[in-house]
């Protein structure tokens, strides 16, 4: 069964760090790009970091940068979502999603993997 399985949300303060990883089974993470999203209650799905399937594009959300740090270990099929100075408004669940092409701009598109989301919540 392909799937891709998120991990590490939790409860954490504001200025704290999390990192979230994202495990793929089934298949290898190496030839796929590979984008973090997050959704808030009452908001829409936002990309927050994207790292294509060369890894010569890493892509940063403005929300986001400075603070986060995508990274991707082929040896153990995951890519993580470092996420240091976490803020009330990083909030949300947070999904990965892969998808065989080249460009981050096409992560989202038909035949893309989904997780099913792990939830981050900042707050004091």
């Amino acid at each position: 069964q392909l799937q891709l399985v998120e991990s590490g949300g939790g409860l954490v303060q504001p200025g704290g760090s999390l990192r979230l990883s994202c495990t793929a089974s089934g298949f290898t993470l190496d030839s796929y790009t590979i984008g973090w999203f997050r959704q808030a209650p009452g908001k829409e799905r936002e990309g927050v970091s994207c790292i294509s399937s060369s890894g010569g594009s890493l892509n940063y959300a403005d929300s986001v940068k400075g603070r986060f740090t995508l990274s991707r270990d082929n040896a153990k099929n995951t890519v993580y979502l470092q996420m240091n100075s976490l803020k009330p408004e990083d909030t949300a669940v947070y999904y990965c999603a892969a998808r065989r092409v080249i460009s981050c701009m096409l992560v989202t598109g038909p035949g893309s993997y989904w997780g099913q989301g792990t939830q981050v919540t900042v707050s004091s």
